[in-house]
Formats: structure tokens, sequence, C-alpha cells
């Protein structure tokens, strides 16, 4: 699985939440400050990933949380949907990843390959037709990331990071 021992992946719990705002805040801006103005970078993060909103978006029917750990550690994340709680309406029963953050010292060693896998199981034990997400148009780790494992683009939708509409590519695989 990854290229050191002892990776888990765990569902996250209530009591995990100022680790999950901890990680969603790091992995955010360590991937897309170099990218975006500091202002909107700011703004993004305080309104997103709030103890509230976390909160809230925890307790949707349809959301669940995973992290990665190794050691003790939160080393990354997954967050997926199905149903009302998908942040696009989809034709079929789909299953939307709507975040797989990594920190940046385990990029590279398999553990978003790890999320992936999970949100996969969960696709399939939950009988879905597909997957799918959306991921900024500039993200080109992220895009070749998807594409090798089998993602196709299929539109687009405007993304919101601070004051800067970006564009989202949206990507799907069938399962």
């Amino acid at each position: 699985m990854a290229n050191f021992e002892n990776l888990s992946i765990r569902p996250v719990e209530k009591s995990d939440l100022p680790a999950l705002r901890e990680i969603a805040r790091s992995t955010f801006a360590d991937t897309f400050s170099d990218q975006n103005a500091a202002s909107d970078m700011d703004k993004y993060l305080n309104d997103s990933f709030s103890l509230e909103k976390l909160a809230a978006e925890f307790e949707t029917p349809g959301a669940l949380f995973f992290f990665a750990e190794t050691a003790g550690k939160v080393i990354g994340y997954l967050k997926v949907n199905w149903g009302a709680a998908q942040t696009e309406s989809l034709p079929g029963k789909m299953l939307e990843i709507e975040r797989i953050y990594v920190l940046s010292d385990y990029r590279g060693k398999k553990v978003g390959k790890a999320l992936f896998e999970k949100a996969l199981s969960i696709a399939q034990e939950k009988k879905r037709d597909g997957i799918w997400l959306g991921v900024w148009e500039k993200n080109t780790a992220a895009l070749h990331f998807y594409r090798k494992n089998g993602f196709v683009e299929f539109g687009t939708h405007p993304f919101r990071l601070g004051d800067d509409e970006q564009t989202d590519l949206l990507m799907k695989m069938e399962i």
C-alpha cells in the first residue's frame, strides 16, 4: 500500500474535528498558496475550514470523512458525498470525492492512492454507478493522478477561492 509501514485509514469522529480542521487548512494551503493571492487563501481557509463549517459537513447525511494515519499522526484525509450531500446533482447513482489531501512530506508514498481506494470501496459498498470529483484546472499533479486512475473529464464548474473565481474540471469514472 504505502512506502512506509502501518498506514491506516479510519473514519473521522466528532472528537476529531479540531484535527480535521488542522489537516484541512494545512494541506489546502500547502497545495494552493503558491498559485493564489494570500488574501484569497486566508478568506477561503477561514470560511471553508472553520470548526462550525466542518461540524456541519460532518453532520450532513451522505457525507463521510476519513483520516490517513501513520505512527499516530494524521497525514491526510478524504471526504466523500453521495445523494443529497453531493456538491453537484449528477444523473445516476454517483459518489463524489470532494477532498483528498495529503501532507507534502507524504506525497508520492501512495497515501493518496490508499484514500482513493477507500473511496472506491465505499462507492462499491453503496452500489454507486461511478465516482466523480472536481479538480482545479491548474492542479496538474491531481489531474495526472486522477487520469492515471481512470477518470475522464466531462465538464467544468466554477470554484470560488476568496474573491477569485476559478475553474474546476469535473472528472468521473464508471465502476
